[in-house]
């Protein structure tokens, strides 16, 4: 996946939206301002997502050279995600969109309706 198509997908989920909260270089997708996924837009060697903490573990057993603990994230509930191991696109929107739908799920009941 390229940072076009990864960009694309992740925008298309409802409420997506996307900023620069920390530097230039770091893209943040948030719904209802909260983030799913981040990463850098000058090498896009890597993701972050947000995970089930059970699931984390599962993925990095999985794929040990390319799935590890979150990166400047909480290593509990956050994985970095390697783009450089040519993992099949619908395995990477798979994760997203699990990672979308864990924000989403822990939103206000309020702001759930709004999506």
């Amino acid at each position: 996946m390229n940072i076009e198509s990864y960009r694309n997908y992740s925008l298309s989920f409802p409420g997506a939206t996307e900023d620069l909260p920390f530097d230039e270089n770091t893209l943040c997708f948030k719904v209802m301002g909260k983030i799913f996924t981040i990463c850098d837009i000058e090498e896009f060697e890597s993701i972050n997502l947000k995970c089930d903490p059970i699931k984390a573990i599962e993925l990095r057993e999985m794929y040990p050279d390319i799935v590890v603990p979150g990166y400047h994230m909480n290593k509990k509930h956050w994985v970095t995600v390697s783009m450089q191991h040519n993992l099949p696109d619908d395995l990477i929107k798979e994760w997203i969109t699990d990672s979308y739908n864990l924000v989403v799920a822990g939103l206000p009941k309020k702001d759930r309706g709004k999506l």
